[in-house]
């Protein structure tokens, strides 16, 4: 058996709500203060999660973290009990006890940047856990980020987990959002793309109305750290003109898999450029560049066209997974319909209803960690976290039992709330065999 690609996906946490934290991220801020359903949310991501693995996909699960955030509010001055905390901090700064709350680190394709063990230098799987330091809420995420994944990925001998960057601007780092690895084969040494969103040292080219998050300087500190050979490696940059349009990471413009690069034609500066190069390292190389006057950067935005998923087949084809605002586009469905007609690798459109999560600025593509693994590696994953007819059940059960169908911001202060997510994770824990990894188990 050859190696593959293993998508692992976030589990939506119990506090998921709008809080319209994240700036430059358009969805997030539209939906801001409306009432969320954290329940719906973790039933259609293990729903997209069991079609998949039902499909010959082999998917596991990222759990949440514990939210809200007391250490991070205690580390604001906020003292007393718990209960007393979470009063304070509404009262005092609702918006700080929102980004204490947020259930952002559902999006694992921000959790690390992922390297496969036939590129690295010590034949081991390599991430590197995302800082995330743009926004607070997300910047909180790093240590419990790598103390999960050292829970699933728990094997020294094939993995190795680094803690993340330092936190400051220069090292801005937003994991495998802004990451693509190209080759004909999983298994082989590939070709890995790292989109930056300006050069930390020299930002005249930077976006103008939203931040750039990813820094050079962070995607070189990754590709040193996985000991990447430096012919093996392409640093490109995003247009910062689809930067302040809400591109806010490379996988709302660009998804890759294989030698496939599907891609809008505005996604990055001197793209002819890129894409030469591109072509000249990677065996077979195929772009998909979407015209401008096809499907302008707006509606991708609006839809998450490009938050998808490119998944190869068992037949060698390649199959796009999208939300379900994309098929309600007309002009967007009709582009995709036309693509699939035209005979080349993109021969299945999958659809999935995610708007709990759409609504709060993430799609297909934010709620996965791609992961090649060899036949040896995926043995030895953390077995309880792969996606079968059992856990599906498992989780399910789970969810209803401790997750609630309505919240808002006002519900966040609320201490049975706390209570209600440590008993929960108490016993996700238990079911998916981590160990104690949250602090109220310490």
């Amino acid at each position: 058996m050859k190696a593959r690609e293993v998508n692992f996906d976030g589990l939506v946490g119990l506090t998921h709500h709008y809080a319209g934290l994240s700036f430059g991220n358009i969805a997030s801020t539209r939906n801001q203060l409306q009432p969320s359903n954290p329940r719906l949310a973790a039933k259609q991501g293990l729903l997209k999660m069991k079609a998949l693995a039902d499909m010959g996909f082999v998917q596991g699960v990222i759990p949440p973290h514990e939210r809200p955030n007391i250490p991070l509010l205690r580390q604001l001055g906020f003292r007393g009990s718990d209960e007393q905390v979470l009063a304070d901090a509404a009262q005092v700064s609702p918006g700080l006890l929102s980004a204490a709350s947020s259930a952002s680190a559902m999006w694992v394709a921000n959790a690390a940047t992922v390297s496969p063990s036939a590129d690295s230098g010590d034949r081991r799987v390599h991430f590197t856990v995302a800082n995330l330091n743009n926004k607070l809420h997300r910047a909180i995420e790093a240590p419990q980020t790598a103390q999960l994944l050292r829970a699933i990925f728990r094997d020294p001998q094939h993995f190795c987990v680094h803690d993340a960057l330092p936190q400051v601007a220069m090292f801005g780092d937003e994991g495998a959002a802004n990451h693509n690895r190209f080759g004909e084969d999983y298994g082989e040494a590939g070709v890995q793309l790292f989109v930056y969103g300006c050069h930390a040292s020299h930002d005249g080219s930077a976006p103008q109305r939203f931040p750039a998050r990813q820094t050079r300087e962070a995607s070189e500190a990754v590709a040193r750290l996985h000991q990447l050979a430096a012919d093996r490696v392409i640093f490109a940059q995003q247009n910062p003109a689809v930067i302040d349009a809400g591109v806010f990471h490379n996988d709302v413009i660009a998804v890759s898999n294989q030698q496939m690069l599907f891609c809008h034609q505005r996604a990055f500066v001197d793209q002819p450029a890129l894409l030469a190069q591109l072509k000249a390292r990677v065996p077979g190389f195929v772009a998909i560049e979407v015209p401008d006057n096809r499907v302008s950067v707006q509606e991708a935005v609006n839809t998450y066209l490009f938050n998808s998923q490119l998944l190869s087949r068992a037949d060698g084809s390649m199959m796009l997974v999208l939300p379900e605002e994309s098929r309600q586009h007309a002009g967007v469905w009709d582009y995709l319909c036309e693509e699939v007609e035209k005979g080349g690798l993109l021969k299945a459109l999958k659809v999935f209803d995610l708007r709990e999560s759409m609504a709060n600025g993430g799609g297909p593509a934010c709620l996965r960690l791609r992961v090649v693994l060899t036949p040896d590696e995926l043995r030895a994953v953390n077995p309880a976290v792969l996606m079968n007819n059992r856990l599906f059940n498992t989780l399910n059960s789970w969810v209803d039992r401790h997750y609630r169908d309505r919240l808002t911001q006002a519900d966040l202060a609320d201490p049975q709330l706390l209570r209600e997510g440590r008993q929960a994770l108490d016993e996700l824990t238990q079911l998916l065999d981590l160990g104690n990894v949250y602090a109220f188990q310490q």
